[in-house]
């Protein structure tokens, strides 16, 4: 049995041309995001996201992993214990 974790989501996006399929990605697990919060942080030429996820490990798992294999977008998750 695989139970729902509650988590965070870190994106960073370097590459500002990877945001179209940041987007794409984000909107095909709309069903595990809670919250999201995006600020573009032009000083350094990158927009950073954060969001509130609530999902199985598999569903993180591969939101997370598809954002991972982009160029340019590094991505870190934090999960609640239970």
């Amino acid at each position: 049995m695989n139970e729902n974790r509650l988590g965070v989501v870190g994106i960073v996006i370097e590459s500002r041309e990877m945001a179209p399929q940041v987007n794409q990605i984000l909107s095909q697990h709309q069903d595990i995001i809670i919250g999201r919060m995006g600020i573009p942080y032009r000083q350094r030429d990158v927009s950073v996201i954060s969001l509130i996820v609530d999902g199985t490990t598999d569903q993180i798992g591969s939101l997370t992993g598809k954002l991972g294999r982009l160029k340019g977008v590094q991505v870190k998750s934090a999960l609640a214990s239970r």
